[in-house]
């Protein structure tokens, strides 16, 4: 990177090196089982992951002295709201409205309390409810922009605007439907074997090039299915795990970047390649080391852009790289073993959380069905925010086995 991009993106004269996340870890993996529709609000959802942590932690949640909730559907509650509702007193709040990258943001933010002292307990919690209506309801609104120059001419959500990155990707690197739908079949394999996976059936290539359209290049099965659920983890450090005997991973490195290479046209690469040097120098690894792979998966293209800029391959060789490996939980890159969101339903901002919590399952050895042989390190990666021809917030943290 030249000097000019490097301050371009707040790297130049006054960068210092980043602080690691030395004693931080990450406890408790908790999914409240999703469901494709459900009458109740978010903040309930979220009360079920609460107390699943306070259960798995063996300590009351009134004990939880931060809290961190992602959420597109809990208004008119905010995250200050909640703290009565849950009868919760914290010294350290947030509220990340990130979407898919909200997870790893939370885990940052979250890190740095417990390391600063501001914390000793950071609750992560993200929930959505799916209505009937939710869904319209989320897309008239998503945003000023979708309110003023999407939603009005008919061309509300994420499909319209990812198909035309797809498409993109597609005549600029030359990946095909095939390729994008050699993922989805991978995913679908692996959330057979996921008893929370909303997906139950087998999935064919052919049944993906086949299924109906829903915006060119997009078919069916390129698309998440939106739902209700919940997915949350606990940070501190490592002597307070140690303390209540919970089994616990290690975070080697975590970073975030938001509104990177806005002089793209259309969004071929996103804020990961900025900083992926410090990701992988502060863990000490190379991606080669690593035994599975957690992307941010609302559409394929959007994994195998991770997969060029996380560093697996380079720019623009994304589709041969899915042809040259296998995505299962056997495979050579092992890759959204739970099924992802593509299988398992995306239940709003959880769906940023979800791979956090199947990469911690990995590491901690209890992801039943679908764990990778010997997984000692992984990496997991967020994706967030789009407006209409690139999403805005990109994450990812590598974690270890202690």
């Amino acid at each position: 990177m030249t000097v000019a991009a490097s301050e371009a993106y707040g790297r130049g004269r006054f960068a210092r090196a980043r602080r690691g996340y030395d004693g931080v870890v990450l406890a408790v993996p908790v999914t409240v089982p999703y469901q494709r529709y459900s009458i109740e609000a978010a903040p309930w959802w979220m009360g079920k992951a609460l107390r699943a942590l306070s259960e798995g932690a063996g300590i009351s949640h009134r004990e939880f002295d931060g809290f961190s909730v992602a959420s597109f559907t809990m208004g008119p509650d905010v995250a200050i709201g909640l703290t009565q509702h849950f009868g919760l007193s914290p010294r350290h709040i947030d509220h990340v409205p990130m979407g898919g990258a909200a997870g790893i943001v939370s885990i940052r933010r979250a890190a740095r309390a417990v390391q600063a002292g501001d914390a000793d307990i950071v609750a992560c919690v993200a929930a959505d409810t799916n209505r009937v209506d939710s869904f319209r309801h989320l897309l008239a609104g998503f945003s000023r922009f979708s309110q003023d120059a999407v939603y009005p001419y008919g061309a509300g959500g994420a499909n319209g605007s990812f198909a035309l990155i797809a498409r993109h990707y597609m005549d600029t690197y030359g990946a095909r439907r095939e390729d994008f739908g050699k993922l989805c079949v991978a995913q679908r394999d692996n959330a057979l074997k996921n008893p929370n996976a909303l997906m139950k059936k087998p999935l064919t290539l052919d049944q993906y090039m086949s299924a109906r359209p829903i915006a060119e290049p997009l078919h069916l099965f390129d698309c998440v299915m939106p739902c209700a659920g919940a997915e949350a983890f606990l940070v501190m450090r490592e002597e307070t795990a140690q303390e209540l005997g919970l089994p616990f991973v290690r975070l080697l490195s975590a970073i975030e970047r938001h509104n990177a290479f806005s002089e793209d046209p259309v969004q071929v690469r996103g804020g990961w390649v900025v900083d992926r040097d410090e990701l992988y120098g502060m863990a000490g690894v190379e991606p080669s080391d690593l035994d599975f792979v957690q992307t941010y998966d609302d559409y394929p293209v959007i994994s195998m852009m991770q997969f060029e800029d996380l560093g697996f391959c380079g720019k623009g060789e994304g589709a041969n790289f899915v042809r040259s490996n296998t995505f299962t939980i056997d495979g050579t890159i092992p890759h959204n073993t739970s099924g992802g969101q593509l299988s398992v339903g995306q239940a709003g901002a959880a769906g940023g959380h979800l791979g956090i919590t199947e990469a911690m399952r990995q590491l901690l050895g209890t992801a039943g069905g679908t764990q990778v042989k010997d997984a000692e390190l992984g990496i997991v990666s967020g994706f967030g925010m789009i407006n209409y021809d690139r999403g805005l917030a990109s994450a990812a943290a590598i974690l270890a086995r202690p």
